[in-house]
C-alpha cells in the first residue's frame, strides 16, 4: 500500500508538471491581468532601506552618515502609464535628495545617483507601466524588453519563489537571465539579469495582497546585486487616484 501510495504522489506530480503555458502565453495573460486593472496613474509611499553594497552609494547621495548596517529613509513611486515612472528617496538625517526617472525609455538622475535605485526603476517602468495599447501589444513590447535583457522566452519552467509556484521565462540554469510570473495570478515575480559591466542584479515582486497597493503593486520590492540586498521599498500607502504631474518626469 506504500508504494501504491508513493508511486501515485509521483504520477500526479509529474501529470501536474508535465505541461508548462508556453512564454507567449504567460506575458499574454500577465499583460491581460494588468489591463483589466485599468491602471492610468499611482503614487505609492513607503519605507526605504539601502544595506549591504548600496550604503555607501546612498550615504553619499543623500548626505547621511554610512557607519551603520542599513541607511533608512522615506520612498515615492511615481507611475504614470505608459512607461513613466520616478523614484525619490530622503532620510530624516539627511541634507540631500535623490530620484530616479524614466520617461520615453531614457533613464536620468536628480541628485547624485544611486544604482540600485536606477535599476528598480528601470525594471518597474516596462514591467508594471507598461500599456497604452492593446493587450497583444503590451505583451509584445514586454516580451522584446525581456529578450533585450537575454531572457529566453521561449523557454519556460516552473520553480518555487516566496512559497509560490513561480513560472519561469529563460534558461533555468543559475546565473541565466530569467523573468519569474507567479502562477496563480500571473503577476511579475522577478527579474534577474545581468547588466553591461557584468553585475548580476536580482529584482523581486514581493506581496499583491497588500491593502496598501491591492493589485496595482506587489508590497515589497527588493534589489538584489551580486547576492546581496541592496534596496528594499516597502508601501506604506497607495493612491491609483492621485494627480501625478508629467512634469514629475521632464527635466
Amino acid at each position: 500500500m506504500k508504494r501504491t501510495a508513493a508511486l501515485l504522489t509521483v504520477l500526479v506530480s509529474f501529470a501536474a508538471g508535465a505541461y508548462v503555458l508556453p512564454g507567449s502565453s504567460i506575458l499574454r495573460r500577465m499583460a491581460g491581468e494588468r489591463d483589466e486593472l485599468k491602471l492610468s496613474s499611482l503614487r505609492v509611499d513607503g519605507s526605504l532601506s539601502f544595506s549591504g553594497p548600496a550604503v555607501q552609494e546612498a550615504g553619499a547621495a543623500l548626505g547621511t552618515p554610512t557607519d551603520r548596517p542599513e541607511v533608512q529613509g522615506d520612498g515615492t513611486l511615481y507611475l504614470k502609464v505608459p512607461g513613466r515612472c520616478r523614484f525619490e528617496a530622503s532620510v530624516p538625517d539627511g541634507n540631500a535628495k535623490a530620484a530616479a526617472i524614466l520617461a520615453g525609455g531614457r533613464r536620468r538622475s536628480e541628485g547624485t545617483e544611486i544604482p540600485s535605485m536606477s535599476v528598480l526603476i528601470s525594471q518597474v517602468c516596462p514591467i508594471l507601466a507598461a500599456g497604452g495599447g492593446s493587450v497583444q501589444d503590451v505583451k509584445e513590447s514586454v516580451q522584446q524588453y525581456l529578450q533585450g535583457l537575454g531572457v529566453e522566452t521561449g523557454r519556460t519552467g516552473l520553480a518555487r519563489f516566496g512559497g509560490e509556484v513561480a513560472y519561469v521565462l529563460g534558461d533555468m540554469a543559475e546565473g541565466r537571465p530569467q523573468f519569474w510570473v507567479y502562477k496563480d495570478s500571473f503577476r511579475p515575480a522577478r527579474l534577474r539579469y545581468t547588466d553591461n559591466a557584468k553585475v548580476a542584479w536580482d529584482v523581486r515582486f514581493l506581496d499583491y495582497n497588500s491593502p496598501a497597493t491591492g493589485e496595482w503593486m506587489p508590497r515589497t520590492i527588493e534589489v538584489w546585486r551580486g547576492g546581496q540586498r541592496a534596496l528594499r521599498f516597502t508601501a506604506l500607502k497607495g493612491d491609483n487616484r492621485a494627480t501625478v504631474a508629467d512634469k514629475l518626469f521632464t527635466p
